[in-house]
């Protein structure tokens, strides 16, 4: 993906080096991410999730004050990524009449931070928190694609790009009355059906980052074939099935809270292919066309 000479936002919080400076690794917290934790790398209601992940062991401290070279490059990339989106979403929210878009900010941090839905954590991986409209990343978590699940691109790639994408996709959910809205239905049900109002807000913020992708590559040229695929390729080894199968051998369709690798594809790709905000239609369509 060609960000060269793109401005970077300053609507980032920069606070690496100000955590305990959590580290994944297998057999720790990087281990219970790949045995379900990184399911919720996406977003959705992360507070009981932060909750938890606050009292993990495994996890080494010592705070971190100089940041090696790729990690500055993917803190550049970051912002570049979320410049585009404000430009791209600016845009797309005038064209259609819905008012002037106010961004979410960008933290980046390192090990764990406070939100304002709870201690976030590394071990849930990048999440937005409708309490403060912000989305929280640690660099390290792209080590951790990378790593962990062979997620295939360079540190310019669309496959982060689409990770940081997703995230302000919830910003767009919440923007829209959304996410209040469903998070209201899922806690007046039972788990099963709750699972399944978070698998279409997830569903929906992939759409919402082919909306973004759409428009990047229209407007800038800068998303060429492989990049494409790339980011087809991580929203493959972010599906629920992929992951449970991937961790335990076997999937559990009730448990699933993002959708499946097929799903995930279908509704980036939908995004992408149209560039049409109205066809966010996830909570419309039935569990056969979802």
């Amino acid at each position: 993906m060609r960000l060269e000479g793109r401005r970077e936002s300053e609507n980032v919080e920069d606070r690496r080096g100000m955590g305990t400076g959590t580290k994944i690794g297998l057999g720790g917290i990087g281990g219970l991410i790949i045995a379900g934790l990184i399911t919720l790398l996406m977003g959705g209601d992360i507070g009981d999730v932060l909750q938890q992940a606050g009292g993990l062991g495994g996890m080494q401290s010592g705070g971190q004050t100089e940041f090696t070279q790729e990690e500055q490059e993917l803190a550049t990339f970051s912002k570049q990524v979320i410049a585009s989106t404000e430009d791209i979403w600016s845009q797309i929210f005038q064209q259609y009449g819905i008012g002037q878009y106010p961004p979410p900010t960008l933290v980046l941090y390192t090990g764990t931070t406070q939100t304002a839905c709870g201690q976030g954590n590394a071990a849930v991986g990048p999440f937005y928190c409708s309490g403060d409209q912000k989305v929280y990343l640690d660099l390290s978590f792209f080590q951790t694609m990378d790593r962990q699940l062979g997620v295939k691109g360079d540190n310019s790639s669309l496959a982060k790009a689409y990770v940081i994408a997703h995230e302000v996709g919830h910003h767009i959910e919440y923007l829209m009355g959304t996410l209040d809205q469903a998070h209201r239905k899922m806690q007046a049900t039972n788990q099963t059906n709750a699972n399944k109002y978070s698998v279409r807000l997830e569903l929906m913020a992939d759409f919402y980052a082919g909306v973004w992708a759409h428009y990047e590559s229209r407007l800038f040229g800068s998303i060429s074939d492989q990049d494409l695929q790339e980011a087809i390729d991580c929203a493959q080894k972010i599906g629920d099935d992929y992951l449970q199968k991937r961790s335990q051998g076997y999937a559990q369709p009730e448990s699933f809270t993002h959708g499946t690798s097929a799903q995930r594809m279908k509704w980036f790709k939908l995004g992408y292919q149209t560039g049409d905000v109205r066809r966010a239609t996830t909570f419309q369509e039935s569990d056969a066309t979802l």
